[in-house]
């Protein structure tokens, strides 16, 4: 669910400079570390409209969030943009939209910027206008405080020996005045005077760097009340629970304190469960489960694992609260081996090369069943902070266009982008990555059905007797790599009831 995500929040280390910073500027760098894509990425129909919305939340609230909407046909000619809280009355009141600007160079692309006011749940109400008249959109975004903002080194030196430079003119003004003040022109302050003016220059430099030390008090004082607001995610502990009928996976979930209005019982099921965990094998990411686990009770998960070797595993789980606001909380297990149970339902599971031995330029994977999964990728390299579509294609054991893919949780597919350093984590769907139990809640009568089509996405236990017909052997996911660096992509999809991953390879510039 590739959103704003946490994991450990951690705190960028002080430094000489920054002291000196907050001693004569009042400024302050504290920031968390998240694991997670920030941006927000959602390819949906607004009214008769194709639309990519690439939303790129802001990481200090208040603040600005970037808007790009991409039109797949040249037939849209205005759109318009508007902020509201996703739930509660401030859903149903929304301010004036903004006009978005269409891009000179690029018709079909348009950008814009929003204040988003406070932390929480949010959504952004795209409306496109065009010959064939009106369509509406609603992309859910979670804001939330990821850091604050610190200063530019070099201006920070540059504003620091301004200050000091105000400081001893400050000293050298009083003490001016103490000297000379009340001499007539042209006369020589006497000993008497210049051992006065200096003793009140003293006093007046004391005096000036007690204001600046309590400036610098006062400041931090406020910096660390606004760290209470800097988002806090659930913590994540794993256990193994050793039983005669199988080993168990408990999760226990808790609440640092970050806010109030957060609870451990509020989740509420996407695609038919509570919880996604992405399981990966350390340090070479070559096995990948995707399990659903159980809730046992209020803040506590368990999972019945299928056989996995001893090693080191990292845990990756979704959850999405009654308000919208999705969470991925992260931990690591060391297991034994694991006898295990075979995996039932939607859990599935996948291996595929070491990530030591990342060939970037491969394109093809080799599935378990003699299939392959193809990636149509587009040639040149990656660049971070791009929306794009990865397509992916499904082709049988002699090449041909496979003829059984089947919906999985409701989605021809399931993607999960994952950074080789594991500070990026995102699980994507082909729409995009919004969860579905949060699109549910943009209850907006212009979204063309969107609204509906989510609540729909929230259970799909009906879905798979309604999809009758065959699927296109292919599937794609709208994305953005959020930074540079190495990252590996696991693909899911489902072919004659069985859940095939095909693992790749990608390597990012700027």
């Amino acid at each position: 669910m590739g959103r704003l995500d946490a994991a450990r929040p951690q705190v960028i280390p002080d430094n000489p400079m920054s002291r000196l910073l907050s001693v004569f500027l009042l400024a302050a760098a504290s920031a968390f570390a998240h694991v997670g894509s920030p941006d927000v990425f959602y390819e949906g129909l607004a009214g008769p409209y194709h639309l990519l919305v690439t939303i790129r939340a802001p990481s200090v609230i208040p603040g600005v969030a970037e808007i790009e909407v991409r039109s797949a046909a040249n037939d849209v000619d205005v759109v318009h943009i508007v902020p509201t809280p996703l739930t509660g009355p401030g859903a149903k009141f929304a301010p004036v939209p903004d006009l978005a600007q269409r891009s000179k160079d690029d018709p079909q692309f348009f950008t814009g910027s929003l204040w988003m006011m406070t932390s929480g749940s949010w959504q952004v109400r795209v409306t496109a206008e065009g010959a064939k008249g009106k369509g509406q959109l609603s992309v859910p975004v979670p804001a939330l405080s990821s850091s604050t903002k610190g200063m530019d080194a070099p201006i920070g030196i540059v504003l620091a020996a301004l200050g000091l430079l105000l400081l001893a003119g400050a000293v050298s003004i009083v003490g001016a005045g103490v000297r000379e003040g009340q001499l007539e022109p042209g006369l020589t302050p006497d000993p008497a005077r210049v051992r006065r003016s200096r003793w009140v220059m003293a006093l007046t430099a004391v005096f000036v760097l007690a204001l600046a030390g309590l400036g610098g008090l006062w400041w931090k004082s406020e910096a660390g009340e606004y760290d209470k607001h800097i988002f806090k995610p659930l913590q994540m502990s794993a256990t193994l629970d050793s039983r005669e009928n199988g080993e168990r996976l408990m999760l226990r979930l808790t609440d640092p304190g970050w806010a109030r209005w957060r609870k451990v019982d509020d989740l509420v099921p996407d695609h038919n469960h509570l919880m996604h965990l992405y399981v990966i094998g350390l340090p070479e990411m070559d096995r990948v489960w995707h399990l659903h686990p159980d809730r046992v009770e209020a803040g506590l998960f368990a999972k019945d694992l299928p056989p996995m070797p001893a090693g080191r595993y990292a845990l990756y789980a979704d959850i999405v609260h009654s308000d919208g606001l999705p969470e991925t909380l992260v931990t690591d297990v060391t297991l034994p081996a694991v006898a295990g149970k075979p995996m039932e339902g939607d859990d599935a599971g996948g291996a595929g090369p070491p990530i030591s031995q990342a060939d970037f330029n491969r394109t093809i994977a080799q599935l378990a069943d003699g299939s392959r999964m193809v990636w149509e990728r587009e040639p040149g390299p990656l660049h971070a902070r791009r929306a794009m579509y990865f397509r992916f294609r499904l082709e049988d054991a002699d090449g041909k266009p496979a003829q059984d893919v089947e919906l999985y949780m409701g989605m021809p597919g399931h993607a999960a982008f994952v950074g080789s350093d594991r500070s990026v984590f995102a699980h994507v769907h082909p729409s995009g990555s919004v969860p579905m139990a949060s699109l549910s809640l943009t209850q907006n009568a212009g979204d063309g059905g969107a609204a509906m089509a989510a609540m729909a996405g929230m259970d799909h236990s009906g879905m798979a007797g309604m999809m009758t017909q065959a699927l296109p052997p292919e599937v794609s996911f709208p994305y953005g790599f959020p930074k540079p660096g190495n990252y590996r992509i696991y693909v899911q999809v489902k072919r004659g009831g069985k859940v095939e991953t095909g693992m790749f390879d990608a390597h990012v510039e700027n």
